[in-house]
Order: C-alpha cells, then sequence, then structure tokens
C-alpha cells in the first residue's frame, strides 16, 4: 500500500497525519474546525483515501496555522506516499456539479510546485471556517505534494456549494493521477524523472 506517517510540531501547531492513497474512503478527521474537518472527509471519501487526522492549533488566534500547516502536512504525505512516481498516470482532472456549482480540478504531480486557484467566494465564514483559507489550504497543498493545481469555479452561487465541490474535484483528480498504467515503464515523462 501506498501510504504515508508525518508528524509536524511547532509553536503553533502539533498534526499527527495518516494516508493510505490506496484505501477504501475511511477518515478520521479532527482539526478543531467543523467544517474543515467535513471538507477533509469529503476529500477522503471521494477519493478513496484512508486518512487519519489529528491537529491541534493555536484557534484562540485564528484558523490560519490550523489549515496552512494541515495543507503542509497533506501535501508532504501526498508526495511521500506516491514514491517514486514510477508506472502513475501523473495527470488527474475532474469537472464536478454540485447543485448550481460547476468546479474544475485538473493537477500534474510533475514535482514543479504551482496554484492556479480561480474561486469566487462571497461570505467570509462557512461555518467556523474562514473562507479565505480555502487558497491558503490549497496553495500548502501544492507546494508541500510538489504539484501543478489548477482550481476553477465554473458556476455557483452558494459558497458552501463552492468549496465542498472544490475539494470532492481535488479528491477525484488525485485519485486519477496516482492510479497506476501497466503501460507506463518507469515515469510518464520525456525526461525520465519526476
Amino acid at each position: 500500500m501506498r501510504q504515508a506517517h508525518i508528524q509536524r510540531n511547532t509553536k503553533e501547531t502539533r498534526i499527527d497525519l495518516t494516508l493510505n492513497l490506496d484505501g477504501t474512503g475511511e477518515a478520521s478527521v479532527s482539526t478543531g474546525i467543523g467544517f474543515f474537518d467535513h471538507m477533509l472527509i469529503n476529500f477522503a471519501r471521494h477519493g478513496l483515501f484512508d486518512l487519519t487526522l489529528s491537529v491541534e492549533g493555536d484557534l484562540e488566534i485564528d484558523t490560519h496555522h490550523t489549515i496552512e500547516d494541515t495543507g503542509i502536512v497533506l501535501g508532504k504525505a501526498i508526495k511521500e506516499a506516491v514514491g517514486e512516481k514510477k508506472g502513475i498516470v501523473r495527470y488527474g482532472s475532474m469537472i464536478l456539479p454540485m447543485d448550481e456549482a460547476l468546479v474544475l480540478c485538473a493537477l500534474d504531480l510533475c514535482g514543479r510546485p504551482y496554484l492556479v486557484y480561480d474561486l469566487t467566494l462571497t461570505r467570509e465564514f462557512v461555518g467556523d471556517l474562514e473562507t479565505e483559507m480555502i487558497r491558503e489550504f490549497f496553495h500548502a497543498v501544492a507546494y508541500g505534494a510538489e504539484m501543478n493545481l489548477h482550481v476553477k469555479q465554473i458556476s455557483g452561487i452558494n459558497n458552501h456549494h463552492i468549496i465542498e465541490g472544490t475539494f470532492k474535484a481535488f479528491a477525484k483528480a488525485l485519485d486519477s493521477a496516482v492510479q497506476t498504467d501497466p503501460r507506463i515503464h518507469g515515469v510518464l515523462s520525456t525526461k525520465g524523472s519526476l
């Protein structure tokens, strides 16, 4: 199984995360931010990843450190679990509908981190999650995993639907990218490495 276990302790957060890319969608998540937990559980379920995550963050200050640091650790876990990338498809994409919202996610596990983020969120909070932190989370994931990541809102007016659609689209795109193809020998690159 392709999995990773990462612990990260700073003065701002204490994080313990286990990720199995070849799971069944089981998740146990506790970050102290209810809506964020809901999004990460959706990520695991719809990507068919097993995810165990415990975060103790300085929520008395705000949610920034908790969410950004979780993104860093999740990104690093994805990178570690994928390993040498031999035989993987490498690219993944999904256009995912959620009621009136339609979100595109495309990614490349290329070893070159980059985020293109195009969501229009009109509320400051959804539940107890600051909506400006969605970009920070995906930026941290992209750089931790060293992936090229694009998220784009095609339609949508309900912020809950847009955010949840984004997490689900990311899960489905990542699941596609980490699949193996027996026709691929080594890594899928003309350079011979990723």
